[in-house]
């Protein structure tokens, strides 16, 4: 079970309703719910790279945590730092290799035909 929460930026409902149903699309979603602050959180057996990449081909996505979703049991977990460190490393991974592509523009100049050809 994987858990990943993404901010999405969106402006109204019908965006909202969206995006979720978009998420929804893919297998292995277990649970899905979106807060007030555009905070997207998806928990189940699938793929962040592919849900993230989705998402970022229509709206602005920031990716806030990624991690495996526990139960909670009652115990209290000693390591939280570590993870918290793990998650921010993978974080930066992912957003280093699959970074926007630059796009370039160029112009190829065109040479004018002669105004007058005699053959």
């Amino acid at each position: 079970m994987k858990k990943l929460v993404v901010k999405v930026n969106l402006h109204d409902d019908r965006e909202r309703s969206k995006a979720m149903r978009v998420v929804s699309g893919f297998g292995g979603i277990g649970s899905l719910s979106m807060d007030t602050d555009s905070k997207l959180t998806v928990s189940g057996d699938f793929d962040p790279v592919k849900v993230v990449n989705k998402l970022r081909k229509s709206w602005r996505t920031e990716i806030v945590s990624v991690g495996s979703a526990k139960e909670d049991d009652g115990k209290k977990d000693d390591g939280k730092k570590d993870e918290g460190k793990k998650n921010e490393d993978l974080i930066k991974a992912y957003e280093a290799y699959y970074s926007r592509p630059l796009t370039y523009s160029y112009y190829v100049p065109q040479e004018e035909p002669p105004s007058c050809v005699i053959c």
